[in-house]
């Protein structure tokens, strides 16, 4: 069988759900963030997040029966746990279709226990996944990259002699933004995240900006959403600020501000859904920083006389939901607040098995939800 291998730029006009591209002769890298921002990054691990591909996807027209990708995936170990697999999940017609997996590329790999210690960067090699089988007929596909992964694309290949184009998405988009949740790396795939499962069930384009233990207000991320066309943008904020104990009361409210204004300079009337964080009970009422211990996560003990201004779930959710009220008292009426919980509550404690990450049943009951009471009702 005769394949054809697509050029870089053939390759980029086919991807979805990226802000900008890391191109070298070694092949492609989708970003999440413009590579400008990534080039003065105040944290590697928000460079790797960004890398990552959760809502990334490749989407065209062709008549190919086969579509051949030629990856180099760097996946994620946090020790004492295995590699998180690199998944592709391959859909025909907005049906699913296949899945295949990658685990030969670089691993990273974190010591949980040791947070002060450097990455190792264990070597691999690239992959190749063929998908076959298809329809000979001219068919939409969409190929979901990894979300627990960076995914170099070295190659993009199809039968040779058959048509492939871009295809031209008129679905309304979402731009969405938030922490480790949103990321979903303990999701099944990257089409099986909460918002990718609330996308799909509705019928909307998302590009994803859920950042792993990087939801921190930053500016950048405020423009990089501004500059986004987008009918509906939604912030899951909270968990990562008080799980780094990275604000107190005083800088969260300015930084949240901040980033509403940098996003309404822009999108003044474009709805906007702020989410408070999901139940996490450790935090609760008791202020960060979060640490994994073993295979859960607890609060650090401190002295009381350093909890002054210190944030809390409970105190983040007052925050949020306030802040949403006097905005809209202002004039803001297409700012929203809901309530995390919604979406993740008591009744589903049993599926955060570290005590704060949704498993993956969490993740699909989570865009379930979503879908049914936000995004199906827009």
């Amino acid at each position: 069988m005769s394949l054809q291998t697509l050029s870089p730029d053939r390759v980029i006009a086919l991807i979805r759900g990226a802000i900008d591209f890391q191109r070298s002769e070694k092949g492609v890298v989708p970003l999440r963030l413009p590579s400008k921002t990534l080039d003065f990054s105040p944290d590697p691990s928000l460079t790797m997040m960004a890398r990552m591909g959760s809502g990334v996807r490749l989407s065209a027209i062709t008549n190919s029966p086969v579509i051949e990708l030629e990856v180099e995936e760097t996946g994620l170990r946090m020790l004492p746990g295995p590699r998180l697999a690199a998944t592709f999940d391959l859909y025909v017609d907005g049906t699913f279709h296949a899945r295949l997996k990658a685990l030969d590329g670089p691993t990273v790999v974190v010591d949980a226990a040791q947070p002060t210690r450097p990455p190792v960067i264990e070597p691999g090699k690239p992959s190749i996944l063929r998908f076959e089988g298809l329809p000979t007929r001219r068919k939409q596909i969409e190929i979901w990259l990894p979300q627990s992964a960076v995914t170099r694309i070295r190659a993009l290949r199809i039968l040779a002699g058959s048509s492939v184009e871009p295809c031209i998405d008129t679905r309304r988009h979402w731009v969405h933004h938030g922490s480790s949740i949103s990321h979903a790396m303990e999701a099944d795939s990257g089409s099986t995240t909460w918002s990718a499962v609330a996308a799909r069930q509705c019928g909307w384009q998302l590009t994803n900006l859920g950042f792993g233990g990087q939801c921190m207000l930053d500016g950048f991320t405020a423009r990089a959403i501004a500059n986004l066309p987008a009918q509906f943008i939604s912030l899951k904020l909270g968990i990562n600020v008080v799980g780094g104990d990275t604000m107190r009361e005083r800088t969260f409210r300015s930084a949240l501000l901040n980033f509403l204004d940098i996003v309404r300079d822009k999108r003044p009337h474009t709805p906007l859904l702020i989410i408070s964080p999901i139940l996490c009970p450790v935090a609760e009422r008791h202020p960060g920083p979060t640490l994994r211990s073993g295979s859960v996560f607890r609060v650090a003990e401190r002295p009381p006389e350093l909890n002054a201004g210190s944030l809390s779930l409970e105190k983040i959710r007052a925050i949020l939901a306030s802040t949403v009220d006097k905005r809209r008292a202002t004039g803001d009426t297409n700012l929203h607040y809901l309530d995390g919980r919604e979406l993740f509550g008591e009744a589903d404690v049993h599926l955060l098995p570290d005590g704060l990450h949704p498993n993956a049943t969490g993740q699909v009951l989570m865009g379930e939800r979503f879908a049914e009471r936000w995004l199906g009702k827009i």
